[in-house]
């Protein structure tokens, strides 16, 4: 196949990595029955192993694919009749699905989570596990912790954790419930998803350089495929292992290669292996619109609309179905056009592929279509600077790019406790300047920032081990004798707290640094005093729900899980 060694695509691909400082990138592409593939770059500098078609990557959610059909072969299959699209997930998993909203549990049909509101569900109602529950990525506790979080802990942590929205309301990005979706499958087929998946896709599909959690590809005797993940920091790249995930497995977790995983694209393309059509039409059924305010859109491109696993959207009249994947160190992007017989997988090891893999795989679908130079759209491949912060992909640290995913939020308040913003940070929300004042010229007087009130309250009163039940333990400590501090690095989304006093002794902002990443974020915090002593703080760690996470004194170790 020419596709791939065109000196334009060539030049194009080069000209992406070094404008968005990518260390490797992996390509393979499907063109009716051939397939090519070409590596370009390093997939670790430490070794100097340049990347090829077969290097391996952390595919992060380019597996949700694989989740919901896992899940499609379980309704598939005679073995388990009670296993359908109609199903309560009340039913199926009686002891362990329960949400905290009781009517989304054992309500009425309107009101009840059924089989695919984790991932297919919403081939009867557009509410797929997307719809109904904001991340909580910060609740999940890592294979480091004390009690590490598996498929089943996540499932049973439901009923712990607020959703963000009513019931089939609207779209929002959600990872747990693909996990949830594993604990199925592992409960009726009595397999764990590793072994499932081995057994009923990636056997009958020959996809040899497939698995779940890098472990596992260790364990194959892979290593020395591996590609590591780079962060670009401090004018220097800094290197690292994929992690392990097993409390984020069926939302992400899965290494392969673009040669492996483009046969998965091959199957569904041509309903191979364990797709059929009635396997095929779960999968691709239209369920919700992520960007109904067609905002920010491509040229060319209609808004997505989320299948299960997937995403469908239209270029230049062609209907795409594909999904890309985002965690630290590591970024791709797969899609199929089954009219054309066309696919692409992208696989890169740096946050700058994500950008290049969607104007790569944007290029050779013009190729494909025979679009002219002329008619292209001018390639503008350099990521923006962050000016929002990313949502949390996975319980394994990933972020999406998706901005059209991060709409307004209904403004619930806890009883209480009110949820209106910190004083010193009503600031950020605006450029504007007050009613009946000018605007400031460009080049403003500078004025010093005015050092933060004192801390009055010695630091010892704050210290001890609070508990929430869906969030579990935070425990707060003093750190270099002059600041309060909490130590999350167990958790899935790793983090540190350093905490800045804003006024009354009680109102803080909260400094949280990704411990993979290194970036910092700030968020609202309130410690509320019963007889001189912390009794209860307040953490603002899902914003998609519009009040803070609340964690009460526990220094006995009641709260356990």
């Amino acid at each position: 196949m020419d596709l791939l060694e065109s000196t334009t695509l060539t030049s194009l691909v080069t000209d992406l990595m070094r404008q968005n400082k990518i260390p490797g990138l992996s390509i393979a592409v499907i063109h009716h029955d051939e397939i090519a593939s070409k590596g370009y770059g390093i997939a670790s500098y430490e070794t100097n192993m340049p990347c090829t078609g077969d290097t391996l990557f952390d595919i992060a959610s380019c597996a949700k694919s694989l989740t919901a059909a896992s899940v499609a072969l379980l309704v598939e299959d005679k073995d388990y009749p009670e296993v359908q699209y109609e199903a309560p997930m009340s039913h199926l998993l009686p002891d362990d699905f329960v949400m905290a909203e009781k009517s989304y549990t054992d309500g009425d049909r309107y009101g009840l989570l059924c089989l695919p509101v984790l991932l297919l569900y919403a081939i009867v109602y557009p509410q797929i596990a997307n719809l109904i529950i904001n991340s909580h990525d910060n609740a999940f506790m890592g294979p480091n912790a004390t009690h590490p979080d598996n498929a089943k802990s996540i499932t049973r942590n439901l009923r712990n954790l607020k959703p963000a929205a009513p019931l089939r309301s609207r779209y929002l990005y959600c990872n747990q419930m693909y996990t949830v979706a594993t604990h199925l499958v592992e409960h009726k087929s009595k397999k764990s998803f590793s072994r499932f998946l081995d057994e009923r896709i990636f056997a009958p599909l020959n996809m040899t350089s497939t698995t779940l959690q890098p472990t596992s590809a260790h364990a194959k005797g892979w290593s020395d495929r591996m590609a590591k993940g780079y962060i670009w920091q401090n004018d220097a790249w800094r290197g690292f292992d994929p992690q392990d995930c097993p409390e984020g497995q069926g939302a992400g977790s899965v290494i392969s290669s673009a040669n492996d995983f483009i046969k998965w694209v091959k199957a569904l393309l041509y309903r191979e292996g364990p797709i059929n059509d009635r396997v095929y039409q779960g999968l691709t059924k239209m369920r919700s619109i992520v960007n109904p305010n067609a905002r920010r859109l491509k040229p060319h491109t209609t808004p997505a609309i989320y299948t299960a696993g997937m995403e469908m959207y239209y270029y230049r009249g062609n209907m795409i179905i594909g999904h890309d994947g985002t965690i630290p160190g590591f970024r791709s992007r797969f899609i199929f056009m089954p009219d054309l017989k066309f696919g692409a997988v992208v696989l890169g090891n740096s946050a700058g592929a994500g950008g290049a893999s969607t104007t790569i795989i944007r290029a050779l679908m013009d190729e494909i279509l025979g679009v002219s130079m002329e008619q292209r759209p001018l390639q503008n491949p350099k990521e923006r600077k962050k000016e929002y912060k990313q949502k949390k992909d996975l319980a394994t640290r990933l972020k999406v790019h998706h901005n059209d995913r991060k709409e307004g939020q209904p403004k619930d308040q806890q009883p209480g406790y009110p949820r209106e913003p910190l004083e010193s940070n009503k600031t950020k929300k605006t450029n504007q300047p007050p009613q009946g004042q000018k605007k400031q010229s460009k080049n403003p007087v500078h004025h010093e920032k005015l050092p933060p009130p004192p801390q009055r309250t010695p630091l010892e009163a704050y210290v001890g081990r609070f508990w929430n039940a869906g969030y579990r333990a935070m425990i707060v400590t003093i750190k270099d004798d002059d600041q309060l501090y909490i130590d999350a690095t167990d958790r899935s989304n790793g983090f540190t707290m350093t905490f800045e006093h804003v006024k009354n002794q009680t109102e803080y902002i909260a400094h949280v640094r990704d411990v993979i990443e290194l970036e910092d974020e700030s968020v609202d915090a309130r410690f509320v005093f019963e007889n001189g002593k912390v009794v209860k703080i307040g953490l603002d760690l899902e914003p998609a729900i519009r009040e803070m996470i609340w964690f009460e004194r526990d220094d006995n170790g009641f709260g356990v899980i």
